[in-house]
């Protein structure tokens, strides 16, 4: 009898266990429905997040033309007064796209008072050879322990916010003078199309022990912006020659490097060989973007469908990993071949989330409305990756968290055809 009872009993939990199973999964998959169904924005509430980040980097913009720089939502902490003149020069690459798109009168005129105190304060030429001019990095400004240098992505995103700048006030920057930002390029490139990251005049000039990830993109994109404007034959050629040797370090890699600027400049590369007829390495650019691409995909959606951070580049929820590669898969998006179509789908889904994600993250209201936070918010005590220090920076706001996300916001924007 007490046998009968326990199989009994032991068939009643298990009916009682598959049942529960059965409504995990019926509610597991309505919220997934639910989910997809919301899972791309509003072109209202898109418009909506755009202004408000770029209202507040024209806040940010003083007098002078810099930046307040960065910012800590928790009133407790007080940020170190350090300055990045790469991270003010990319500010203003994203302000003047915003300015051009949506006619902005006020963001033209933070745009040129920024490029003003980039070259004021900033550039001069080598020693060396005076008809080269360099975007230099200086202890005072940067607050770092480290020799004056000028370092190769300073003058490539330098040539990017000054020709930026040019499509919203004509004139602002004499083409002569970028031509010379763009010598000092060609002049840290080697032969083979790789840089030399820094030039740091107390060590002998060009220095090679520390390399950059995105310093050639940079570089590539700023050259190939001059093209557009200076059709010399040279800056194209250095352009070529930046990505072609990223793509052939990186040739039959399965994982490689999450490198957006890259992806920016090879956009622009193929659209101005297809514009102006240009004979460029065209399968092997797409086929160095389709890695990048792929290797991206791998890492989105770290956080589960629940979490607040679903849509996120990095389990830790930060913003501007986020935003950078969704930079880069929008670039892409625009030249990968339409017969990669389940990558292109995989694409286009997890760029939707990750504009849910960047807009989800954004400041609404209070004294830094439109600011981007590092993380979306502290983690608990519990998550794996906890760290102190993480947490205290997790409600910082600086200028390139908001520039990154803004730029995102405006290429998703316009790749949907939302824009009016």
């Amino acid at each position: 009898m007490k046998i009968k009872l326990v199989r009994i009993a032991s068939y009643a939990i298990g009916i009682g266990l598959v049942f529960l199973v059965l409504a995990y999964m019926a509610f597991f998959l309505a919220g997934r429905v639910t989910e997809t169904e919301h899972e791309k924005i509003a072109p209202e509430k898109l418009s909506k997040a755009i202004n408000l980040s770029a209202q507040y980097l024209i806040r940010s913009c003083d007098n002078e033309g810099k930046f307040v720089y960065r910012v800590n939502t928790n009133p407790d902490v007080v940020p170190a007064p350090k300055y990045n003149i790469l991270r003010h020069a990319g500010t203003i690459y994203a302000l003047a796209d915003y300015a051009d798109k949506f006619n902005s009168p006020r963001a033209t005129a933070a745009c040129k008072r920024a490029t003003e105190y980039l070259k004021k304060h900033t550039i001069s030429p080598l020693d060396e050879d005076t008809s080269i001019l360099a975007v230099w990095t200086y202890p005072e400004m940067s607050g770092k322990k480290a020799p004056v240098q000028a370092k190769l992505g300073a003058a490539g995103l330098a040539l990017v916010a000054f020709l930026s700048v040019e499509k919203i006030a004509p004139e602002t920057t004499p083409v002569e003078y970028m031509r010379r930002i763009g010598r000092f390029i060609l002049f840290m490139q080697k032969k083979d199309g790789s840089f030399y990251s820094k030039y740091i005049p107390s060590q002998g000039g060009r220095a090679d022990k520390w390399k950059s990830l995105y310093y050639p993109g940079e570089a590539a994109l700023g050259l190939l912006m001059l093209y557009e404007i200076d059709p010399r034959e040279e800056w194209l050629k250095g352009a070529v020659s930046a990505i072609s040797y990223l793509a052939s370090v990186r040739s039959g890699k399965s994982d490689v490097d999450a490198d957006h600027w890259a992806l920016l400049a090879s956009a622009k590369l193929l659209d101005i060989g297809k514009k102006r007829r240009k004979k460029i390495p065209q399968r092997i650019i797409i086929k160095h973007a389709e890695q990048i691409c792929i290797s991206i995909l791998k890492d989105s959606n770290k956080c589960g469908p629940d979490s607040p951070g679903y849509g996120a580049f990095g389990s830790d929820a930060r913003t501007t990993p986020t935003a950078t590669r969704l930079e880069g898969l929008l670039a892409a998006k625009r030249f990968i071949p339409a017969e990669k179509e389940i990558l292109l789908e995989q694409m286009t889904r997890v760029t939707d989330l990750g504009i849910l994600f960047l807009c989800r993250s954004q400041i609404v209201s209070g004294t830094y409305i439109g600011g981007m936070p590092r993380a979306l918010e502290p983690l608990p005590y519990v998550h794996p990756l906890f760290n102190v220090t993480f947490n205290r920076r997790a409600t910082e706001v600086r200028i390139d968290y908001v520039q990154h996300a803004l730029s995102a916001m405006m290429d998703y924007q316009a790749l949907n055809g939302w824009q009016k």
